[in-house]
């Protein structure tokens, strides 16, 4: 049994901004599962979701500032969660990145210093709560000064560093290294240095024992110029301590035969009840109710990552298939209005949703029939497992975890029942709108889509798969 200690900004459904919570509200339980000693350690924010007061643990010194050390479980497992309590730096309106009004914290480097300080006492066993890790599992740049400041204690645990997302680094002026009051030998090309700026993900980057991402093919792809956001030298550097570890997904909460937030549950064995989810989409968006027409799905940020710009472009070409096109997100203003302009100009066949609604974006999973991602980078992406276990065939880009979770339907896929949904690479409208029209061609004929709707629907995307992956890299470590 190994001692981990799982430090992370975030976790669901404590305190969510984003895809890291769900892996951290996931793989712990995972782990815990597979009878490891797994405890998370997350700042208490003044948004901080507990079910019960936390229990009062210890208070530790650092950087002449008492923090507290508060004790809960996180719902519906036996995993501990150790919140760090700094009042003045966590009990304030707003979100773990910005405050109340979207602006980001100035202070952002001087509250994940202290956490990360607080995470290495807790690992040690320095924190009077009788517990020392072997292994110290870090998440993004936030935790990235963890894996830097071990290096400098004579007997550490081993360290783990996972990048989630490589555009998001942390990175602050030297001025701040010096307030930080950070140990001066780390202040080197090999630890916390960046062209003469402090970098939190290049300590976590430069000084763990291992590195992982939450894809194989985003693992290879952050080693380029185009994802590694400068930091690509260092990956190829370090690229035999790389690996990629596809996040799973929660089989309870996306499950078709046992949603309650769909219309009508259905198993690969009553697909056909699958289209009372369609017929309910089109009553609740005043869509004409047709049930043999295909309907497109996309629910995300509406952002240029996500390719939104090659979407409005499409959609003036699309207009012109017998289809429906459902959209739910919000993001960049400019997308917001562009969409929100032809869904007005053809009701009949784009329907704009901003904003996201939980129970929406399930019944949207369940109800359509494509499921569009043409990510221009896309780390590990959870929407396309989504689809697959509803049947609702994903049309991607291939990229990062796209690549990794979705195998293009070609006639050789089909016959080998590999196929689970439609690749396109250029992040083009014509590339896009060519994996489109194939996918059209393809739900024309029923028979084969429904082998590949089956083939999807029956993929393992659990965690169980991903935390037995991460417990042998433990264990080689």
């Amino acid at each position: 049994m190994k001692k981990i200690l799982f430090v992370t900004s975030e976790v669901h459904p404590l305190i969510k901004t984003g895809g890291l919570a769900d892996v951290a509200g996931s793989l712990p339980i995972a782990l815990s599962e597979l009878d490891q000693d797994i405890r998370i350690i997350v700042p208490k924010y003044y948004g901080i979701k507990l079910t019960e007061e936390p229990l009062y643990r210890s208070t530790i010194r650092i950087n002449n500032r008492d923090v507290n050390i508060f004790e809960t479980q996180l719902p519906n497992s036996h995993v501990i969660v150790w919140l760090v309590d700094c009042p003045e730096f966590f009990s304030i309106p707003g979100n773990p990145y910005t405050d109340e009004f979207g602006n980001a914290w100035s202070n952002s480097a001087e509250k994940f210093a202290l956490f990360c300080r607080a995470a290495v006492e807790v690992a040690q066993n320095r924190a009077y709560l009788d517990w020392k890790a072997d292994i110290v599992h870090c998440n993004d740049w936030q935790s990235g000064l963890v894996p830097a400041l071990l290096t400098l204690e004579p007997l550490r645990p081993s360290t783990v560093f996972t990048i989630h997302n490589m555009a998001y680094q942390g990175i602050f002026p030297q001025e701040t290294f010096h307030a930080l009051g950070l140990p001066g030998q780390l202040w080197q090309p090999s630890a916390l240095e960046y062209h003469n700026r402090l970098s939190f993900i290049k300590g976590g980057i430069s000084c763990a024992d291992h590195i992982t991402t939450v894809s194989p093919n985003y693992a290879l792809e952050i080693q380029t110029a185009d994802f590694g956001y400068g930091l690509e030298g260092l990956l190829q550097h370090r690229r035999h301590d790389l690996n990629g570890i596809i996040n799973g997904i929660d089989l309870e909460q996306w499950n078709p035969a046992i949603d309650k937030r769909i219309a009508q549950t259905y198993t690969v064995e009553t697909l056909a009840k699958k289209t009372l989810n369609k017929t309910a989409i089109q009553q609740k968006l005043s869509l004409p109710e047709e049930s043999s027409i295909p309907m497109i799905a996309l629910i995300s940020r509406l952002v240029e990552q996500k390719g939104i710009d090659l979407v409005i472009q499409c959609l003036e070409n699309l207009v012109q298939y017998p289809l429906q096109f459902v959209l739910l997100g919000a993001g960049n203003k400019s997308y917001e209005h562009q969409l929100k302009n032809l869904s007005l100009l053809h009701p009949e066949k784009i329907s704009v949703t901003i904003g996201y609604d939980e129970d929406f974006a399930h019944l949207i999973e369940a109800g359509a029939d494509m499921f569009l991602m043409p990510s221009r980078f896309e780390p590990c992406g959870l929407n396309q497992m989504y689809s697959q276990r509803y049947g609702t065939l994903p049309i991607v880009r291939r990229t990062g975890g796209l690549a990794d979770t979705v195998v293009d339907a070609m006639p050789d896929s089909i016959a080998q029942q590999t196929a689970s949904g439609f690749v396109f690479d250029e992040a083009s409208v014509s590339a896009m709108l060519e994996a489109i029209k194939r996918a059209l061609f393809v739900y024309d004929n029923k028979k084969t889509w429904q082998k590949i709707q089956k083939i999807a629907m029956q993929k393992d995307f659990s965690w169980q798969q991903s935390a037995e992956q991460y417990l042998a890299l433990y264990r080689t470590l």
